[in-house]
């Protein structure tokens, strides 16, 4: 006998999926900001009760050079409307790319699984 599959909530499943779509589909945002010739995101994770939002970002200057950054927005808060978390984690990407890329220690946070072992919470960097 198997165990029954979880039932998703077809609302968070799809919030979930406009969240992922939304952050993809900002690649030529992420470029322009940075003074890029191209962006690829190569990972968008929507953020839930138990994790924060992540978006892993490669960008690719005409020089040839790459810049692979991960960004880390809010965990998914019952009392924080989710299109908050949606429209805000993108827009703050792009104005942390805008706005020099700084990598002070104090919104920079140890990540494994990010390029160099840091990531950038972008909450921290909006708090500045």
């Amino acid at each position: 006998m198997t165990a029954a599959a979880p039932v998703l909530d077809p609302d968070m499943a799809d919030t979930a999926q406009i969240f992922v779509s939304r952050l993809r589909s900002s690649a030529a945002e992420f470029a322009t900001a940075a003074g890029a010739q191209t962006a690829i995101v190569r990972e968008a994770v929507p953020p839930a009760r138990h994790r924060r939002s992540r978006c892993r970002v490669v960008l690719r200057y005409e020089t040839g050079e790459e810049s692979d950054v991960t960004f880390l927005g809010p965990v998914s808060s019952p009392t924080r409307a989710k299109e908050l978390t949606m429209s805000h984690f993108d827009t703050s990407i792009q104005l942390w790319l805008g706005a020099g890329q700084d990598r002070s220690r104090r919104w920079l946070v140890p990540d494994d699984d990010a390029a160099g072992g840091v990531a950038v919470d972008v909450t921290a960097w909006l708090d500045r």
